[in-house]
């Protein structure tokens, strides 16, 4: 034998036992999965090759992990191993564990199928639940295999556990220990990293993000202090039992198959996945592990294989163990949603809505059943976090439809040219990399932002189907199939070119048709009529909503007073605080947004103005409540809505003692019903037009 083989052999004990306590202890891995397993399998295939280089405490021969100080010892009675992994993803992994297991059991191919319990493979942590006489009373952590550590309290606050076994199909054993899996859903996960990422943008330092969620769900069980345990959202699939002791009356009434327990279980109120199947032979195990893999990535939590198990208990103590491993079960994993790869540059995207976002310009690499060469960053502070740079090896993250993600660095890889640490601003000189607008970043926010809006081409698209939309100027017909093809082709570039299109040139398009241009174009042309709370809104300035476009409509009168109005003068418009008021600012210091409006008004596109707050334009439905219900003669529900609120009314959606009047049409369902027990006063179209005509502060009917 080699020295060079001895000395591999030794850096792979010791690569390996490093990974490991990443891994199991620290909940913090520095590799992916298949990295690991990489690792272990060439491991087990120099010690098949040189046995005399298998040693007891090689980590071949052992579940790796230890319990932690800070939690107290509990030595499992039945020993929680782990299993053997099959990483050839295709349907040949199935079939060699059913051949596998056919030789062991000496079977002929004329010999009846073996049957098996098929079940997911979580992506979490392993816990063992001890429950006595129905109560739960200890949860451990798998640990080394032999002693783990109480996690009790903590597990405690997962509600899908239940603290007392339901009644079921028999009674519970007086001593029952269930296996299973923590984990956390996807959403869960993400909506976690939100909160994360929302407390160290507000300067919680000591925060962090998550790198997936096997690693979130890991440290959570972990936590010192069950309180913070409690704010994490785990769960749980039970798939498996420790030590049982008295089934019923006598060890006897135990279930014969492992399918049988996983039944028990759930009549026990035990969550165990609706997933699970019995099948017979190896075309079974193909079926099952190719149906699972169609509906992977619309799992709401992550899986890295399946798991199959042989179904009849006795025929699994004959198969018996193997050193760590059951000889009758195997996971079959699927390719795998971590790889490790070379970060060969970072570019900066512009988003539909402005949002800069860092992304990970790749070697490319097969993750997640897919190749991969991009890679989100997230933001800027997110890169510096995990302290990305071009040259790094990285570790990329691709499950179900979520967007790639570069999730840690692989340090020990980093090369000595490695590049700088990232710095947006200075990378683009804090200017938008598509349209050179300044970049902004509003406080207490983590994204920068293009402030180029209208005028940015890579906000085309959003601004003009945002434009276009219902409650904008109402461009009926202009979706995103015809914006995105007219955008594309570079028929329209900015909001004013809209008005200049004719049935030829729409017409050309796909799936459009000479009358369906037509209808466009008409539609078009009627949406030059609009208010200039609905033209405001239509511009997409950031944080002016339909509300307070109404509210800057009303307050000021006209655009030119808009467009021209201060910081000061915009904080006293109700419900616009400091945040609006600067972004409304800055929208209309930028001079190509204000060339916008006025080309938007040369091509035709008008509104009624007046005196705003300020001036006499009356408001005879201030402070008052209508409601609207039917179809009306000649305005549409929005119309109506529109000329109530310019008169400082409300509209309710629903019928109260509060309410003033109820306007109602042809058809009027039971808010009219409602109007007519309470006394409301009710109105037809006439009648509302007619109070809309009466002086402001008259009073009555």
């Amino acid at each position: 034998m080699s020295p060079q083989v001895r000395a591999r052999v030794q850096s792979l004990r010791a690569l390996i036992e490093h990974h490991a306590r990443r891994y199991y202890e620290q909940d913090a891995p520095e590799i992916p999965d298949a990295e690991y397993d990489r690792l272990f399998q060439e491991l087990q295939q120099l010690e098949a090759a040189h046995p005399e280089l298998r040693t007891p405490d090689s980590p071949t021969q052992r579940v790796l992990g230890q319990a932690l100080q800070a939690f107290a010892p509990v030595v499992h009675a039945v020993p929680m191993l782990s299993i053997r992994t099959e990483t050839d993803t295709t349907d040949a992994g199935a079939r060699e564990f059913d051949a596998r297991i056919r030789r062991e059991l000496g079977l002929s191919p004329e010999d009846p199928l073996v049957r098996y319990s098929c079940e997911l493979k979580f992506d979490g942590l392993a816990i063992n639940l001890r429950y006595e006489h129905g109560v739960l009373v200890r949860a451990a952590t798998r640990g080394d295999g032999e002693t783990g550590e109480d996690v009790t309290q903590n597990i405690r606050t997962i509600h899908q556990i239940p603290l007392r076994l339901q009644s079921g199909s028999g009674q519970w054993p007086e001593v029952l220990e269930v296996r299973g899996e923590v984990y956390m859903r996807r959403d869960d996960f993400e909506a976690l990293n939100e909160r994360q990422r929302a407390l160290i943008a507000s300067g919680h330092r000591q925060e962090k993000t998550f790198v997936n969620p096997r690693n979130a769900a890991a440290g959570a069980v972990r936590q010192l202090d069950p309180a913070v345990a409690a704010r994490r959202p785990l769960s749980f699939f039970a798939y498996g039992l420790g030590e049982v002791q008295g089934w019923g009356a006598d060890d006897h009434k135990a279930p014969l198959t492992h399918s049988a327990i996983l039944q028990a279980l759930a009549d026990w109120g035990l969550p165990v996945d609706e997933h699970r199947r019995v099948v017979d032979g190896a075309q079974g195990l193909v079926a099952f592990h190719q149906d699972i893999q169609s509906l992977r990535d619309g799992l709401p939590f992550d899986i890295d294989g399946v798991v199959y198990k042989v179904d009849d208990r006795a025929t699994q103590e004959r198969l018996g163990f193997v050193t760590r491993e059951p000889r009758w079960a195997v996971a079959h994993k699927y390719p795998a949603q971590e790889q490790m790869t070379l970060l060969r540059a970072i570019d900066i995207q512009v988003g539909r809505t402005g949002k800069l976002t860092p992304v990970a310009k790749l070697e490319p690499v097969f993750v997640g059943g897919t190749t991969v060469s991009n890679a989100t960053l997230h933001n800027e502070e997110e890169a510096r976090r995990k302290d990305v740079r071009e040259g790094d090896t990285v570790v990329v993250r691709r499950a179900g439809d979520v967007i790639p993600e570069v999730v840690s660095v692989v340090l020990e890889r980093r090369p000595e040219s490695v590049g700088a640490p990232f710095d947006l601003v200075q990378r683009l000189s804090g200017r938008c990399p598509v349209c050179e607008s300044p970049i902004a970043r509003e406080e207490g926010e983590v994204d920068w932002r293009c402030t180029g809006g209208l005028f940015c081409p890579a906000q085309r698209k959003h601004a003009l189907l945002h434009f276009a939309s219902r409650r904008a100027v109402d461009i009926e017909g202009l979706g995103d199939k015809v914006v995105e093809q007219l955008v594309d082709q570079g028929i329209v570039r900015t909001l004013p070119e809209l008005y200049r299109l004719g049935v030829a040139k729409l017409a050309a398009l796909d799936r459009m048709g000479e009358k369906s241009a037509a209808n466009l174009v008409a539609a078009i042309e009627a949406s030059k009529q609009t208010t200039l709370a609905r033209f405001l809104f239509g511009l997409g300035i950031r944080h002016v909503g339909e509300a307070t476009a109404k509210d800057l409509a009303r307050h000021f009168g006209s655009i030119d007073r808009i467009m021209d109005a201060s910081l000061d003068a915009l904080l006293e418009v109700p419900d616009v605080g400091p945040t609006v008021a600067r972004s409304i600012r800055g929208f209309f210091e930028q001079a190509h947004h204000r060339e916008i409006v006025e080309q938007l008004r040369a091509a035709g596109v008008q509104w009624s103005e007046g005196q705003g707050v300020h001036g006499d334009t009356p408001r005879p439905l201030l402070g008052q409540t209508l409601v609207l219900t039917g179809t009306l003669p000649t305005l549409s529900r929005d119309a109506a809505r529109d000329l109530i609120e310019a008169a400082g009314g409300k509209v309710a959606g629903s019928v109260s003692r509060k309410t003033h009047w109820v306007v109602a049409g042809a058809e009027a369902g039971s808010k009219l019903d409602k109007a007519r027990e309470l006394g409301v006063p009710v109105l037809d179209e006439e009648g509302l037009k007619a109070l809309l005509a009466r002086p402001a502060g008259e009073e009555g009917t």
